[in-house]
């Protein structure tokens, strides 16, 4: 890598650290009109949701392909 490429990737670093410190969620607690939050997540729905959903997909579509291979051979 030569110093101009170094010296490129040093100024899109130090540009994208500047970026994500001046875009602090400051206002992230003020309400919008008609905002109306519901109830949390128990921890057991959050686990279905992003873990036990996403594996039985997985699952399901690495069945669907296997049996469409079978089924050629």
């Amino acid at each position: 890598m030569d110093k101009r490429n170094a010296l490129r990737a040093g100024a899109v670093s130090a540009v994208a650290t500047l970026m994500m410190l001046m875009t602090t969620p400051a206002f992230a607690n003020v309400r919008d009109d008609g905002d109306d939050p519901g109830s949390g997540l128990s921890v057991g729905e959050t686990v279905g949701l992003y873990v036990v959903i996403p594996i039985v997909a997985f699952l399901v579509i690495a069945a669907l392909v296997s049996v469409a291979n079978r089924k050629r051979s």
